[in-house]
């Protein structure tokens, strides 16, 4: 039985940084008291994260369920210096990302969690791997005792009206444009 009587809606958006990283602090909080946390990754492979590592130290009560291809992309739709994030999607990554949406269906109206993290969710719906009517049938069909938390950027209208609590993170300053890459245990 779930310890929260009223789980609400939470979108953390924008294109500032931090999105999955306020989405683990709660997840390391609501642990913290005793709850279950689901966090579901689209988008993020089973790359060597610090997330996952602590994850593993932390389970059962949070568990990271990763749903990407092992290399992002239709690479047969561009050449050699065609960077990743420019690639289209592959049918590899349209497959996965569908079977994160039936995990998330059966995390959110189970009794197993009592939070789910939908981690890049947006950004999957901005790549057109899932629909806004995805987005919405899956907050609608949520437990009425389960708190869903959206990340990624650009969040249409109709998740942020039908969400409880948004957070804009802003971005205004950030290093990867000095050239500075991602630091482990930092960025990832």
């Amino acid at each position: 039985m779930s310890p929260l009587r009223d789980g609400l809606v939470q979108i953390y958006t924008g294109t500032g940084k931090g999105k999955t990283t306020a989405a683990l602090g709660l997840a390391l909080r609501a642990v913290g008291h005793g709850l279950r946390v689901c966090f579901i990754q689209f988008l993020k492979g089973d790359w060597d994260s610090g997330e996952r590592k602590a994850a593993a130290r932390l389970s059962p009560e949070l568990e990271i369920h990763s749903f990407a291809s092992p290399q992002w992309g239709d690479h047969s739709q561009a050449d050699d210096n065609t960077p990743w994030w420019e690639l289209p999607p592959s049918d590899d990554d349209r497959k996965h990302a569908q079977e994160g949406m039936l995990f998330a269906r059966r995390a959110l109206t189970g009794e197993d969690y009592d939070i789910v993290v939908l981690d890049e969710a947006l950004g999957a719906l901005n790549l057109g791997l899932v629909s806004t009517e995805d987005l919405l049938g899956l907050i609608s069909s949520k437990s009425d005792k389960v708190e869903v938390v959206l990340t990624g950027r650009s969040a249409p209208d109709e998740l942020l009206k039908a969400a409880d609590l948004v957070t804009d993170m802003t971005a205004v300053k950030h290093p990867y444009h000095r050239g500075v890459k991602a630091r482990r245990g930092i960025e990832y």
